[in-house]
């Protein structure tokens, strides 16, 4: 399955930049700068200067990866029997990819409300999962490396997936603090309003207060995950996805620091995004190897047809 694993590659790699053209779109306040949809003060081709240009272009890439998408579909379709997995999941990523643009649409229409906003972001996430997933299922090089032990194949299959729904669920309350403006309730840091834990009556301060929270986790949990990974001799190529994690969640930590100090700047903020973005990535990668291993961690196990493949990504 070469041309649909890279056609699956690439929409991982567009969806990364998607998500973070869309938080350069929020940070330059340029949300609202075509104030219709799908069109842009009335046309395809609007002149892009200003924040039209980030808002314009935000939508160009989102269409150009519902056909990236569609290629893939097609070619998944052509590399399978009927009845495969893969076929429904790309199919329901189409799905989501179309519900996600009405979304898009309907922040504009009724002026970027926070939970249609929220909800936009969420299903973008939701996306890269699906799509990192699917990469990582028909990636060549799975047949080639060594088997994962049983262990290994466990620790992957809890830890990374507990670490994926954490990255997951914060990055959730983060795209809550930045539609809500809530990114400055707590001005200063590692502390908010001069406390460890503050008031939290004030809805913004105790939802920028969450998303700290959730990093301190998802930043122990990944952590966790690397030392494990180290401390029981699992393959190279697991140890150097883990080591990838761990320096994301640090970044992320770093870029979060940033984001506040320097109130809310355009570069930290939106690398900030891109980064969350990454590091599920990883963890969706590391914990799709582990679900692929199945449960004996056999090389047979690795090796195994599609449709075995299929079967054990239903835990993921």
């Amino acid at each position: 399955m070469n041309r649909s694993y890279q056609a699956f590659a690439v929409a991982v790699a567009w969806t990364l930049g998607l998500l973070f053209l869309g938080s350069v779109v929020h940070a330059t306040e340029s949300s609202l700068a075509c104030p219709d949809w799908p069109t842009c003060f009335g046309t395809m081709f609007p002149e892009m200067t200003g924040g039209v240009f980030w808002e314009h272009l935000h939508r160009l890439v989102a269409g150009a990866l519902i056909l990236l998408f569609g290629v893939a579909t097609f070619l998944a379709f052509r590399e399978t029997r009927p009845g495969h997995w893969m076929r429904t999941a790309t199919v329901s990523g189409i799905g989501l990819l179309l519900v996600q643009a009405v979304f898009g649409g309907l922040t504009v229409i009724y002026r970027l409300p926070d939970a249609i906003s929220t909800s936009h972001l969420s299903m973008a996430l939701v996306f890269l999962t699906l799509a990192t997933v699917l990469t990582t299922a028909t990636s060549p090089r799975r047949s080639a490396r060594p088997p994962l032990d049983r262990n290994t194949a466990r620790t992957l299959r809890r830890g990374a997936t507990a670490g994926a729904v954490v990255v997951f669920l914060q990055s959730v309350v983060g795209g809550v603090v930045r539609h809500t403006d809530a990114g400055m309730a707590c001005p200063d840091i590692p502390t908010c309003i001069g406390e460890w834990v503050p008031p939290l009556s004030n809805g913004l301060v105790a939802t920028h207060f969450l998303h700290r929270v959730l990093g301190v986790v998802a930043t122990l949990v990944v952590l966790g995950l690397v030392w494990r990974l180290f401390s029981s001799a699992a393959p190279r190529y697991v140890q150097r996805m883990a080591l990838v994690s761990g320096a994301l969640v640090l970044a992320q930590m770093t870029l979060g620091i940033v984001s506040v100090l320097s109130i809310l700047a355009v570069v930290p903020v939106s690398l900030h995004t891109l980064g969350a973005a990454s590091l599920l990535a990883s963890l969706v990668t590391l914990a799709t190897w582990g679900w692929l291993a199945g449960r004996g961690g056999t090389r047979e196990g690795l090796r195994a047809g599609s449709d075995t493949v299929g079967t054990s990504l239903q835990g993921v």
